[in-house]
């Protein structure tokens, strides 16, 4: 049974509300993205679940992120090739359990696919220089865009706006 087949199945029956990370990736294996590192590069460099989440579009618990909390004001960068992906001006709190901003900081940061996981389509979004999975966009945010980006808090880390973003990777 092929991993697509087998997480809709999990999902029709339920079973997957039980996974503390859904690995079920529809993810383009063929696309190329600027910085490229092989596996066993990408689990020297991050943690476990950072890794699940980032490099097999696994989603965490709702809820479990610390990030869910964070008010201070900063930049949000992409946990596995620190790339500036959201302002803290642009988070909002959306009540799903996941960090959500309304816009990115830069679009061009942000790259895009369908994604048919849970058998609707929906937008997943991703880091534009790694490739790491970042989580869903969808149409009922708040005003001026509307959209909601859904971000897992384990693809992000949050640098305070009194200290300098770090380097990329």
């Amino acid at each position: 049974m092929n991993r697509r087949l087998f997480c809709n199945a999990l999902v029709l029956f339920g079973a997957g509300a039980t996974l503390p990370l859904t690995a079920c990736s529809a993810g383009d294996s063929k696309k190329t993205f600027p910085l490229q590192l092989s596996e066993a590069q990408w689990h020297k460099l991050l943690a476990d679940d950072r890794f699940q989440v980032l490099r097999n579009d696994a989603t965490e618990p709702s809820g479990s992120s610390p990030l869910n909390k964070e008010k201070s004001a900063g930049t949000y960068i992409c946990a596995g090739c620190n790339l500036p992906l959201f302002s803290s001006v642009n988070k909002y709190e959306s009540h799903t359990g996941w960090p959500s901003f309304w816009k990115p900081l830069y679009t061009d940061n942000i790259g895009v696919k369908r994604d048919y996981k849970l058998i609707l389509p929906r937008t997943e979004y991703h880091c534009a220089r790694c490739g790491g999975h970042q989580g869903h966009v969808f149409d009922d945010g708040p005003p001026p865009t509307g959209k909601r980006y859904c971000n897992n808090g384990l693809a992000l880390k949050f640098v305070p706006e009194d200290q300098a973003l770090p380097e990329l990777v």
